[in-house]
């Protein structure tokens, strides 16, 4: 495995620089960035490093970067730097998730060792990953989007089919259902993998300013356009562009758009001469394109640009069985987060979480995980009893010995099934039904929590 990359995120220019050479007098390979969004362009979910990044920055914060990491990979060391006043915080940081931290002034030396040691554990974890993989256990794809059902498993089949080529994609899918998951895995999977990865929310930009923030300027562009600056697709080269909700890009900006797929270059404001633009371009959106070009809101000339290869993303009311899996995951996932004791999940809490709409499908499961790993309960709101209210039944009891039964039955005979249901005296078909309604793993005994 190539040695790991040490991200150095830091607005303070001079320290950054000094910082950057003490890490690169040692041996470790480094990059240094001046702001957390550009950090969020170069880490993902197998990224082969670690993140160095000071507490206190305009914009996003060392805290809120780290959780937007943690977000695409719980596993990824970030180091945090911080002044004296901040200790207290970074504290706190350790038990959401930090790998250490760093006073200032700190010695060179120390910041070195420090990040060599994360950078070994890093490299360990993609390892026992790889060989995980390599034994039959779930691969990464299958760890990001997780499922069984149909829906899910072509799903994955097309990520792992699109990903190692260069065409632009199209995904499609409801708010929430992991849009923005599936576009980097494809990012991941493709050879641009070491190369930015860079989002841009189409909806979230004002119309005023998207022109200036896609293309970039020349100075004198217009008034206030003191220097030249690049813009998000330049800072993308060599890698991939994810517009997301692409509908929300207005009808002249879209004209501009469909030249820039089209010539693969990008003509800064300002600037009479094009710069060459070697990317990939992956769109996101939760409206019907088709029906959006119908209605004049969106080009058909630039929809068949972005749908070489098109992408649906089914919403949790689609996959209805995916759902205990998917929450046991999640909880698992935010108590490592939050550096909680792994989390039991009654049956019953797993019926409740099951018999439920999630409207806002994955995102408000996560947001209802989270709570469950805090201990705040899953805060229903439609006057059903939440899990810490929730009486225990001796139908509940029952269940949960069933479970406790078959997986240690499992566990005994290796995940193989034939002596498992034979030793506790029932079919298979019975066998296989209660190992889904508890959520078991003929691998992997115990609740499947090794999905992402």
């Amino acid at each position: 495995m190539n040695p790991g990359l040490a991200l150095l995120v830091d607005d303070e220019e001079d320290l950054r620089r000094a910082s950057a050479q003490a890490l690169d007098l040692a041996g470790l390979k480094v990059r240094d960035l001046g702001s957390a969004e550009r950090a969020l362009e170069l880490v993902g979910y197998g990224f082969n490093g670690i993140v160095i990044t000071d507490i206190r920055m305009p914009g996003m914060d060392g805290m809120t970067l780290m959780g937007r990491i943690h977000e695409l990979d719980a596993d990824i060391p970030v180091i945090l730097v911080t002044g004296h006043g901040d200790v207290q915080l970074a504290v706190r940081a350790m038990r959401e998730g930090a790998y250490d931290f760093i006073e200032k002034p700190f010695a060179p030396n120390h910041l070195a060792e420090t990040a060599a040691r994360a950078l070994d554990w890093r490299r360990l974890l993609l390892e026992n990953r790889i060989l995980r993989a390599a034994a039959g256990q779930r691969d990464d794809i299958e760890q990001r989007l997780i499922g069984r059902t149909n829906a899910m498993v072509d799903l994955r089949y097309r990520v792992r089919a699109a990903g190692p080529t260069d065409a632009d994609v199209l995904i499609v899918g409801e708010t929430g259902v992991g849009k923005e998951v599936t576009a980097r895995a494809l990012h991941d999977l493709g050879p641009r993998a070491s190369k930015p990865f860079v989002a841009i929310n189409c909806a979230a930009l004002p119309a005023t300013l998207m022109e200036s923030e896609l293309f970039g300027h020349e100075v004198g562009a217009f008034p206030g356009a003191v220097r030249a600056r690049f813009g998000r697709f330049e800072h993308a080269r060599g890698g991939t562009i994810l517009l997301d909700e692409i509908s929300a890009m207005p009808l002249d900006l879209q004209a501009k758009l469909l030249r820039v797929i089209q010539d693969r270059a990008v003509t800064r404001l300002g600037a009479d001469e094009a710069q060459p633009l070697d990317v990939r371009f992956i769109a996101t959106s939760k409206a019907d394109l088709e029906a959006e070009v119908r209605a004049g809101r969106f080009r058909a000339d630039l929809l068949y640009r972005l749908n070489v290869i098109t992408l649906h993303v089914p919403p949790l009311s689609a996959r209805r069985e995916d759902v205990p899996l998917l929450f046991l995951h999640l909880v698992n996932e935010a108590a490592a987060r939050y550096r909680r004791d792994l989390i039991e999940v009654p049956p019953a809490i797993i019926a409740a979480i099951a018999e439920r709409d999630w409207p806002g499908n994955v995102r408000e499961l996560r947001n209802a995980a989270d709570r469950f790993a805090l201990g705040l309960g899953l805060q229903f709101e439609d006057g059903r009893p939440t899990p810490a209210e929730a009486p225990t039944r001796l139908v509940d009891r029952v269940a949960e010995f069933e479970r406790q039964v078959i997986a240690s039955a499992l566990m005994a005979h290796g995940g193989s099934l034939k002596p498992v249901y034979e030793s506790l005296g029932i079919s298979r078909k019975t066998l296989y039904e209660k190992m889904q309604r508890y959520a078991l793993d003929k691998r992997i005994p115990g609740p499947m929590l090794d999905q992402d």
